[in-house]
Parts: C-alpha cells; sequence; structure tokens
C-alpha cells in the first residue's frame, strides 16, 4: 500500500476526527506502522506507557488484572480504534494489559516527539491532544456510570437530599484578578507547577473566589455546569444519589478541580458536590474555562497540560475503585457458594 493510500486509512482513524488536513498530515509523520501476529502483547498493565496505537485493520482487547487475581476484559478495539492515547498527554503507567486477538496492523505515535510538538505550542498537537482528552472524558463518564452500577460496601442512606436550585445563588464571590487574599497559596499547589506568576494571573483573571462553609453544596446532579471550581483550602466531596443511597466518588483537595468534567462535556452535572471542610474556591464560568481549554497561548497551554493531568488522575481513580469493587463482588460471590459445597 502505498503513502497516500496509508494516509488515507490513517485519516478515517478515531484519533484523526475532527482535524484538519495539516493536523493529520503532522500526525501521521509521527506514526510508525506496525503489524503483529494474534495473541501478541502490545501493551502490559504496570508498565509506563510509551505512546497511542492506531488500529489498522485487526482487533485487540484490553484486560484489567484483578487485585484478588484473575484478569477482566476492560474494553476490544478494532479497526480505527485507539488506545493507550493517555500517554501523548503526560507521562503514566498502563492501566491494561492489551493483546491482538487477530493478526493486527496499525501506527504507534511514540509520546516523545508528539509531547516536544505540543511544548512548542504546534496548533496541531495541540488540536490532537484536545481531541484525546476530549474522547477520555467520555470514556471517563462511561467508566464512571458502570462504577456506580456496581454494589458497594460504603454506600450509605442518603441523608441530605440535593437541593432544586442553584444552591450558590446568593453566595457572594471576589474578583480573583482584583482582590483575592488567598492568591499567595496558589503558587504552591501542584495544579499551578511550572506556572509562573503572571501566568497564574492570567488564568484566574476570568475567575471568582468564593469562601463557602462546610456542608455548602456547590451543585447537584443533573444541574447545569454553568461553572467549575478549583480548590485553593479546604476539601470538596464529589458523591452520587442512587436508589436512596450515597456513594463517595472523590475527596477533593487544594489543587484539585470539581464539575470540570461535566463543563468540558457540556450539558448538565453527573454527580454532586459538597464542601466537606472549609473551603476557599476559585469559581471559572463554563465559557471562560472552555475558551482557556482551547487556547494557544502559553498560559493556556499550561493551563491545558493541568486539566489533562487532573483528567488521569481521575481516570487512574475511577480504574481503581472498578478494579476493587469488581473483585470485592466476585468473592462475595465465590467465598458463600464454596462454604454451600462443603456442607454437601
Amino acid at each position: 500500500m502505498n503513502t497516500s493510500n496509508n494516509l488515507d486509512a490513517f485519516r478515517g482513524s478515531a484519533i484523526c476526527r475532527d482535524l484538519d488536513d495539516a493536523a493529520v498530515a503532522q500526525l501521521f509523520a509521527l506514526a510508525d506502522p506496525f503489524s503483529v501476529a494474534a495473541g501478541t502483547r502490545l501493551v502490559r498493565q504496570g508498565e509506563a506507557a510509551r505512546g497511542a496505537f492506531v488500529i489498522g485493520s485487526g482487533a485487540c482487547e484490553a484486560r484489567v488484572t484483578l487485585p484478588g487475581g484473575g484478569e477482566r476484559p476492560l474494553a476490544r478495539f478494532a479497526a480505527g480504534a485507539m488506545f493507550g492515547e493517555m500517554a501523548l498527554l503526560d507521562h503514566g503507567l498502563c492501566s491494561a494489559s492489551v493483546f491482538a486477538e487477530t493478526a493486527t496492523t496499525g501506527w504507534f505515535i511514540d509520546r516523545a516527539p508528539f509531547r516536544a510538538l505540543a511544548a512548542g505550542r504546534n496548533p496541531a498537537a495541540l488540536a490532537i491532544a484536545r481531541h484525546v482528552a476530549n474522547g477520555l472524558v467520555a470514556r471517563l463518564g462511561a467508566l464512571n456510570a458502570e462504577l456506580l452500577r456496581q454494589p458497594a460496601a460504603e454506600d450509605r442512606q442518603v441523608v441530605a437530599p440535593a437541593p432544586a436550585d442553584d444552591p450558590l445563588g446568593t453566595v457572594s464571590r471576589l474578583p480573583a484578578s482584583v482582590d483575592f487574599a488567598y492568591r499567595q497559596f496558589l503558587p504552591v499547589l501542584p495544579f499551578f507547577a511550572g506556572f509562573s506568576p503572571a501566568e497564574i494571573d492570567a488564568v484566574i483573571e476570568p475567575a471568582a473566589a468564593l469562601i463557602a462553609d462546610r456542608g455548602q453544596w456547590l451543585f447537584a446532579a443533573g444541574q447545569p455546569a454553568t461553572a467549575c471550581f478549583l480548590v485553593v483550602r479546604g476539601a470538596v466531596e464529589a458523591n452520587a444519589h442512587r436508589d436512596g443511597l450515597e456513594r463517595r466518588i472523590a475527596l477533593l483537595g487544594p489543587g484539585s478541580l470539581v464539575g470540570y468534567l461535566s463543563v468540558l462535556r457540556g450539558g448538565a452535572h453527573g454527580a454532586n458536590a459538597r464542601v466537606r471542610e472549609n473551603a476557599v474556591l476559585l469559581e471559572f464560568p463554563a465559557a471562560a474555562f472552555l475558551r482557556i481549554f482551547a487556547g494557544v497561548s502559553g498560559a493556556e497551554v499550561k493551563m491545558q497540560q493541568a486539566i489533562q493531568r487532573a483528567l488521569l488522575a481521575s481516570l487512574a481513580r475511577s480504574n481503581s475503585q472498578l478494579s476493587r469493587l469488581v473483585t470485592q463482588h466476585a468473592l462475595g460471590t465465590a467465598l458463600p457458594a464454596r462454604a454451600l459445597q462443603a456442607t454437601i
């Protein structure tokens, strides 16, 4: 197959969706073709991620090793699909092993040259990184939905019903760019690692600062995602209600983003957020947050990388929780069955 045909096949893959011809051509220039036999392991769980695989023909399966032993199929990738794309955003470990189900061909995109392009604020690389991040947002949404379908021992009865109206409707804000008493804490937050003071000022310019007491709701599931928040001090609990039960999804401390996934998806919040410890927060209006996410200035690109790191941390946390719940459910089913067999 000639280069032109290869490029046409590559253009039809998931990673190229919504990219212009220039971006596709630059990405294709970084892609190395590969061909493996059925049964070949392309990625090993726990190893350092090296880059993204784009499947041209064949099929692969991702499997996760469970804490109690054994494996669980996680996803199947057919022609045109992509896996390992998280490595294009940041360093990390492979969350699953991936095996070729059939003879498989495709392209491998090494993270090092791609990150070099992104660091140089190459427009194509930045567009691709945003595209990958949006794909991971969708994947995380599906993963969290699966997580909530799994029974969990830590589920508790709902104590306080979620508010029907905007819980921050009467809470006062301060312009973060004018009078924000906690600005001195921002440079020490992991979220702003690598930012200069001027870059921090640039990205928080559209944000408002608010002080919230313990128990204050920020938003409830189903409410429009009109803003997201960065925790400066204190802590926020994200939880979900299902069938009269409440489950904590995450406890988010200083440097954590809250509600940003719903803003990136557009639409309504998928979970609840309530202040767990007296908190200071930066509130980013959705439109301003999305402008930063699509920006090309040095400060905006660093903000995008910080958002990507937050996304990868959320994925790792959800994958870990799902593996734990699946293992607990399997053990809870197997042990009584074995005890019953022993009495027969």
